[in-house]
């Protein structure tokens, strides 16, 4: 079984985070949803969510087949500022393991950690203007082993590809079509 990591901090976008749970689940990964300390995590609208974990508990477990970093501004500078979670995500690009992020994510966290060098990839409009590359505008990107996406609005999108790369396309097509999804998505 595939397993992936969510993780939470205060501040989270909702969109960004409970639609890649949900879709992956539907899709038969083991998700769990994990917060930097404490069992629940507040959104930037004020949705609380109760995680699985934390991030001291995944530490030292083996590495998942992916990790999805939600953006809003305050979740994502929460992520950024934890030294351990930059560590865990090195290990992650260093092992090519799945990696999702979305909205100021990319450019906030991965950005600020000197993930992004050399990669292509996209984020919210106008975050991670001052990087070298610059984001594109295509609402999901793929470079390899990472994902990128533009914001709320493309979290269906970014989901799906999320589910083709890590389960295949029939698992994508088979989510996508019981969601009802918009036909350019799936």
């Amino acid at each position: 079984m595939k397993t992936a990591y969510v993780f939470l901090a205060n501040g989270f976008e909702d969109v960004e985070a409970v639609t890649p749970v949900d879709y992956l689940r539907r899709a038969g990964v083991k998700v769990s949803v994990v917060s930097l300390e404490g069992s629940e995590v507040e959104s930037s609208h004020n949705l609380t969510i109760r995680c699985d974990c934390t991030l001291d508990d995944v530490l030292n477990a083996p590495l998942p087949d992916l990790v999805v970093l939600p953006g809003g501004m305050t979740g994502t500078k929460n992520l950024a500022a934890s030294e351990d979670l930059r560590k865990f995500m090195k290990k992650m690009m260093d092992e090519r393991r799945f990696i999702g992020a979305i909205c100021a994510a990319p450019a906030v966290v991965l950005g600020s950690w000197g993930l992004l060098d050399g990669r292509t990839w996209t984020g919210y409009p106008g975050v991670g203007s001052t990087l070298t590359p610059r984001p594109g505008k295509e609402r999901v990107v793929v470079d390899g082993h990472l994902v990128t996406s533009r914001a709320a609005g493309c979290a269906e999108e970014f989901s799906l590809v999320l589910i083709k790369l890590l389960c295949g396309p029939e698992s994508m097509r088979k989510v996508a079509n019981a969601i009802l999804a918009r036909e350019e998505e799936a």
